[in-house]
């Protein structure tokens, strides 16, 4: 059954009813006392999945304080010495020694004073101003803040580092929130995202791990997606603290890179505009009428310098090419209307095309292949580059 027009939280898919749970507890945290539990009420839970990312998810608003971190794990003393440990590997691995780490999320800095004696030189956010002033009263370098957009800045950004350590899961939209965490760290940063453990809830059929404070339940594999729509790459995922717990290091990753083409597109164009110039006289055809010509016959502004495009389709024969309106006619205009050569631009097809001019033509003309390092002379079994 789908759930209505609501979409998911982090992909915007379609979302599908997965459990209805009634008169669960409004929230976990700000309980209730004498006075409130004359008015309290429970409340029902829509557990859905996104048929898209796969993500599990509730239906329901987010709880007031959803922008606030109150942790209870600060007065475990185990847990406390697991931070220890995990923060300096942390800080050792990734060379973050010295270098600025924000914790996104930090409450009154149970965990910002362990990053600082890893190493770090460490910084925090918090949402809560009674949280933030104690942190300060610590000596800790905190902003006010919380980043529920893409534009979010953050002072003293960038960044060299991250955590975000179980608060990821109380994120109505996480999706805008990583994105402006990623515009806010250097390139290349690292980060720990850490947050409750769906693979183990679902493996122990756990229903009570279901609260409104946690709108988001991840496995391994829709916390890797989400990471990786976000901008990063995910180095290592694993469960930790008795499984309870998924935890992932990511690393900010560099945009693709790839105006080389440009440089590749000039080379191109040099080759076709030295053969064009062998021919100046005699004029040259294109052979293949596809969206590799088309771009190339743009992009080279070929428009003035092809006498005509050939191609074997006859539903393409007798139109024109998008945008250098070139007129596309079959084989047999080689003889009709002859050039000094042909471009073959044919894509898989190049070579078939190339043996059969080779074959019925000879000689009448010079043959050349668009190939993915320039033009290449055809001369059957020895063709060679052009130069």
């Amino acid at each position: 059954m789908r759930s209505g027009n609501k979409k998911c939280r982090v992909c915007r898919g379609s979302l599908e009813d997965l459990l209805f749970y009634k008169n669960m507890p409004k929230a976990a945290q700000h309980l209730p006392d004498e006075i409130d539990i004359l008015d309290e009420k429970g409340e029902d839970l829509e557990v859905l999945q996104c048929l898209g990312c796969g993500l599990v998810q509730l239906g329901n608003t987010p709880v007031p304080y959803y922008r606030e971190v109150i942790r209870a794990s600060a007065f475990s003393e185990e847990m406390k010495q697991f931070r220890i440990s995990q923060f300096e590997e942390f800080v050792q691995k990734y060379n973050l020694k010295g270098e600025k780490v924000v914790e996104v999320g930090c409450g009154c800095g149970e965990y910002l004073s362990i990053m600082d004696k890893a190493g770090a030189n460490v910084y925090g956010i918090e949402h809560s101003p009674d949280s933030v002033k104690r942190c300060l009263q610590e000596g800790f370098k905190v902003q006010n803040a919380y980043l529920d957009s893409e534009s979010s800045a953050l002072s003293e950004s960038p960044f060299k580092g991250f955590y975000i350590l179980n608060f990821l899961e109380h994120f109505p939209f996480p999706r805008e929130s990583l994105s402006a965490l990623y515009n806010n760290l250097e390139e290349g940063a690292i980060g720990l995202v850490e947050v409750p453990n769906f693979d183990m809830i679902l493996r122990g059929k756990l229903f009570s791990e279901f609260i409104s404070d946690h709108l988001l339940y991840f496995t391994k594999d829709t916390l890797n997606r989400m990471l990786s729509m976000c901008g990063f790459e995910v180095l290592e995922c694993k469960e930790i603290w008795y499984d309870y717990i998924i935890s992932a290091v990511v690393k900010k990753r560099k945009p693709l890179n790839i105006s080389n083409f440009y440089e590749h597109q000039t080379r191109i164009q040099k080759d076709i505009e030295s053969f064009i110039n062998r021919h100046k006289h005699s004029g040259v055809a294109v052979y293949g009428a596809g969206h590799q010509s088309f771009a190339i016959l743009s992009l080279t502004n070929l428009q003035n310098k092809v006498k005509y495009v050939i191609d074997d389709a006859l539903f393409k024969q007798g139109k024109f090419t998008p945008a250098t309106h070139i007129p596309i006619v079959p084989a047999k205009k080689l003889n009709l209307d002859p050039v000094g050569g042909v471009i073959i631009m044919a894509g898989g097809y190049s070579d078939e095309v190339a043996k059969k001019l080779f074959k019925n033509n000879k000689h009448s003309f010079e043959i050349s292949i668009l190939r993915d390092f320039g033009l290449e002379t055809y001369l059957g079994e020895h063709s060679v580059r052009a130069r």
